[in-house]
């Protein structure tokens, strides 16, 4: 019998014969500390040039930190400042590295309770890369829709591992929880965390997210989820984004920089009146505080790029109106395409996810007097793949929708060329790619009065613009 295991039943015996028994189990085993560990995790998150955030969860009411270095043996590591976790934050740590180099491969390892972690002292290290400083070529990956319930194994971490690449996000149903209960919520959470396939990805690749309805309460909730404030609090909990709303307006959304390009996390749940009332100017889905926000952010943007991402698709279909996406929300959604026009605002792409299946369109606002809006969506990384419904007619189609299974986009960025370039397609998951040529967006096509849609287009395609659209 080990040492410490005999010493264990030794202050048992002790304590079971100088306290009433229940008392003196629970005070021997209050002082054990068992196995220092995680239990999920690590996970980076928001990375930039200098700094990054590591996610990870022990098992225990435990000092949490890590060793970390440029060198793979961790010759050259620091230890940095511990954290302190408990059940009031079930455990979770969030640890912030400061002071690293850009565009840098660091490796670390986790350290509980102020030693090496339990089970993962003997592999070789995690690692991360810090964000370049400057306009450059990178990957991101995307997806949405993770149903564990039904695809406990998900194949398409291992096919996105193959891609390699430097950032990914999840654009909501990242959980299906469907329910008003926070401790579910919090289960689920925990479990997809968990799944195999993810393990490595997840422990390497940037994550940052947004939710939609599945992960934010029940199927199309809105601000009147009972559970609105617990949902927050749990997504602030299990990921590690780099901000969550603003001090005047709560909420999940934040904007990121990344390689030369601007995102814009949007919140589709938080302030989101119903799909069902009568649409005008006082029907909104992001709240008057996140416009705003949005407007001033892409009103000081400089960046070639700027991507606003949000968890239900931003094409509108008048007899969709009702339906889970801004199809319902038309005014808004005009009058906010009408700002980016009419500010000269430039770089504008749209991203997004929820309809369970890959598609590559575009919102022809070149008619408008703007440029056309291209959409890129993947969905989902573990969910069913079905045929588009009929009223599932975007404005324009520029490849025919991918429902073959589980997939998740990647985007191709240079921001190293004259003219800055990104390439969309969408893999499965095998890794092959669902479409013989990416969509090709220039920086230069995304300008007021230019018109590019057509050349984009599939020739194979038959009918890429919707009847009732001018473009």
């Amino acid at each position: 019998m080990k040492p410490a295991r005999r010493n264990f039943l030794k202050s048992l015996a002790l304590a079971s014969g100088s306290l009433p028994l229940a008392a003196g189990w629970r005070e021997v085993l209050a002082a054990s500390t068992g196995y220092p560990r995680l239990v999920h995790g690590p996970m980076p998150g928001a990375v930039g040039p200098r700094e990054i955030q590591l996610w990870m969860r022990a098992s225990g009411q435990y000092p949490v930190s890590v060793r970390y270095g440029r060198q793979s043996d961790l010759s050259d590591a620091q230890l940095s400042e511990p954290v302190s976790v408990g059940p009031e934050d079930d455990y979770v740590a969030r640890i912030h590295l400061a002071n690293l180099q850009p565009d840098t491969t660091y490796f670390y390892r986790p350290w509980v309770n102020g030693k090496p972690a339990k089970y993962l002292d003997n592999v070789p290290p995690f690692r991360f890369r810090t964000a370049p400083t400057g306009p450059s070529r990178f990957r991101l990956g995307f997806g949405s829709c993770a149903r564990w319930q039904e695809y406990p194994r998900q194949p398409i971490w291992n096919a996105l591992e193959r891609w390699e690449p430097d950032l990914f996000c999840w654009l909501g149903d990242n959980i299906y929880a469907d329910t008003v209960e926070p401790g579910i919520m919090s289960d689920l959470y925990k479990i997809q965390r968990a799944v195999p396939e993810y393990q490595h990805f997840g422990n390497r690749v940037p994550q940052l997210a947004i939710w939609d309805d599945h992960d934010y309460g029940l199927n199309n909730s809105d601000r009147d989820n009972p559970m609105r404030e617990d949902s927050l609090a749990l997504f602030k909990r299990y990921w590690a984004n780099p901000a969550y709303g603003t001090e005047q307006t709560p909420g999940i959304f934040f904007q990121y920089h990344y390689g030369g390009v601007d995102f814009f996390f949007l919140d589709n749940r938080y302030h989101r009146d119903p799909n069902e009332q009568p649409d005008g100017p006082e029907k909104s889905q992001l709240g008057a505080g996140q416009l705003a926000w949005l407007k001033a952010g892409l009103k000081a943007s400089t960046a070639p790029f700027k991507l606003l991402i949000s968890g239900g698709g931003w094409s509108h279909n008048p007899e969709a109106f009702g339906e889970d996406n801004w199809a319902s929300y038309r005014h808004e959604r005009d009058s906010l395409f009408n700002f980016i026009r009419d500010e000269d605002i430039g770089g504008v792409m749209l991203m997004s996810g929820d309809v369970h299946r890959a598609e590559a369109n575009c919102i022809p606002w070149s008619a408008q007097g703007g440029y056309d809006l291209y959409e890129f969506i993947s969905s989902g990384l573990a969910q069913d793949t079905p045929v588009p419904e009929p009223i599932e007619v975007p404005e324009v189609r520029l490849r025919e929708p991918f429902t073959g299974g589980h997939n998740a986009g990647l985007v191709e960025f240079d921001l190293t060329q004259a003219d800055p370039v990104a390439r969309f397609n969408v893999i499965n998951f095998g890794g092959q790619t669902a479409w013989d040529e990416p969509i090709v967006v220039r920086a230069s096509e995304l300008r007021n009065g230019v018109s590019s849609w057509r050349q984009k287009v599939d020739p194979e395609w038959p009918s890429p613009l919707r009847a009732d659209v001018k473009g």
